[in-house]
């Protein structure tokens, strides 16, 4: 069983801390092991063994007006071997060694020193003379010495106990700083592990109830129940993932809806046709139909009427699946236009409806010219059929973005502002109480569809009362590839 967002927090903050505790310790165990040591242990050993050993007295005894004697190599020497200590003359004057108990330094060589003025006056023994303390480089390696000048035939003279400088190993570092590191150590995993608690809790639950609240309404939608939006709260992934919810399950709720309204829509729509015709082959049989020519006739009216449905469904399944061919050719739309209104003029006739065609010759379009006569059909005689007797149409082709636009115009009934957004759905009829008169409800679905395979578009703009305009773009072959892209929607 998987472990909540919480404890999965709190597990990572606590992992997290304790690497970040172990990267602290081990910088600190390397950054003070294996180095050199403080100084003043070394400087305080060697006062001592001078004070111990009482220098001053010794030095008294060597015959400082001649150092280079037998006598001042042996006092020297003798000193540096019970004490098993270095003891190294130097003529502080020039800078050179006059005695070398290691006899690294031969007389006269020269010798860099560093003097040690901060510490000049920390371990002053009681000895005659002046205390010295400082290093020297020797084959890379650092000697710290303690000594005493004495002032030898008008020259200053030092003469120095030395030692290795020792280096510090990680042992004797866990040794010294061991008890020093393990409590502020404890207390800061302590302190550390209780914010990790508190913001685990914290940000798990700026994200847990947001999920949680779209764990809940998905399920709902599952189980059929009605959708209610989610709030749109939490980190902004959150947030993102909660409107993409919302925008999923409002298109879900439509798409529920329009299949439903497809289903009420094409079995009322083919249940009136098969209804009329069932009832009047009954009145022929039983011969009680009064004039069966005519009853013969609303038969026949019907059946094609169910025959042009099915093949509209056909045509707009094949459209949908990609299934359906298109023989394309460069057509002139401004032709093509001026020819569908030509022949729709007799429709717009009889009901006294001015139709003003405007349609010069226009750059050619690669469509199917069959199927686009169709959709000029449909749209032109809807905005006849939808106009009342003495209105006008307007029907127009131009050049615009690099293709052909063709719009259709009227000033009739137009379309309510609640259904613009659903008229080129299948079965969708904005006016279901025309009765037998009424169509399909397949016309501008279908248009939609070619337009669409064409790579082109439509739109609607329409005022209750006032009228509706139909708006058809078409790409021109010639346009950039980007451009067409850049326009379809």
């Amino acid at each position: 069983m998987f472990a909540s967002l919480r404890t999965r927090l709190l597990i990572s903050y606590i992992l997290l801390l304790i690497i970040t505790l172990s990267v602290i310790v081990v910088a600190l165990l390397l950054t003070t092991g294996a180095r050199p040591a403080p100084v003043n242990e070394t400087y305080r050993e060697l006062s001592n063994i001078a004070r111990g050993s009482n220098l001053s007295n010794l030095l008294n005894n060597v015959r400082l007006n001649n150092p280079n004697a037998g006598n001042f190599q042996e006092v020297l020497g003798e000193f540096a071997t019970s004490r098993n200590v270095r003891v190294i003359a130097i003529n502080m004057t020039v800078q050179s060694v006059l005695y070398d108990s290691n006899n690294h330094f031969v007389v006269g060589t020269p010798i860099r020193m560093q003097v040690d003025t901060q510490n000049a006056t920390r371990f002053i023994p009681v000895l005659v003379g002046d205390p010295i303390y400082g290093s020297f480089p020797q084959d890379g390696i650092e000697w710290l010495f303690f000594g005493i000048t004495r002032l030898v035939g008008g020259q200053q003279v030092a003469f120095i106990l030395a030692d290795t400088r020792p280096t510090q190993s990680l042992q004797d570092t866990l040794g010294q700083f061991g008890n020093d590191l393990l409590l502020p150590l404890v207390q800061a995993a302590l302190i550390g592990s209780a914010i990790a608690l508190i913001s685990s809790a914290l940000i798990s639950q700026t994200i847990a109830q947001p999920l949680q609240a779209l764990s809940v309404a998905a399920s709902d939608i599952a189980q059929g129940g009605v959708h209610t939006p989610v709030a749109i709260s939490g980190p902004t992934e959150v947030k993102t993932l909660a409107t993409a919810f919302n925008d999923m399950t409002t298109q879900v709720s439509q798409a529920q809806q329009s299949q439903r309204d497809f289903l009420a829509n094409v079995s009322h729509d083919l249940k009136t046709p098969l209804t009329s015709i069932q009832g009047y082959a009954q009145a022929i049989i039983d011969g009680a139909a009064k004039d069966p020519k005519r009853a013969a006739t609303i038969i026949y009216e019907e059946s094609e009427r169910l025959n042009r449905m099915v093949t509209q469904l056909t045509d707009l399944a094949r459209i949908e699946a990609g299934r359906f061919s298109f023989h394309f050719a460069p057509i002139d739309l401004g032709q093509m236009v001026t020819s569908v209104a030509h022949s729709l003029a007799v429709m717009a006739e009889k009901k006294q409806i001015v139709l003003d065609v405007d349609a010069p010759p226009m750059p050619p379009v690669a469509a199917d010219g069959d199927r686009f006569v169709q959709v000029l059909n449909n749209l032109i005689s809807n905005a006849i059929k939808y106009t009342p007797d003495g209105g006008h149409v307007w029907v127009k082709a131009r050049a615009l973005d690099g293709g052909v636009e063709v719009s259709i115009a009227d000033n009739g009934v137009g379309i309510p502002e609640k259904d613009l957004p659903r008229i080129f759905e299948r079965f969708y009829q904005v006016d279901k109480a025309r009765g037998p008169s009424r169509g399909t409800g397949l016309g501008l679905a279908i248009v939609k569809e070619i337009i669409q395979a064409h790579g082109g578009r439509i739109d609607v703009q329409s005022v209750e009362g006032r009228g509706s305009r139909f708006s058809v773009w078409m790409p021109s072959p010639s346009a950039p590839t980007v451009l067409r892209h850049r326009l379809l929607p």
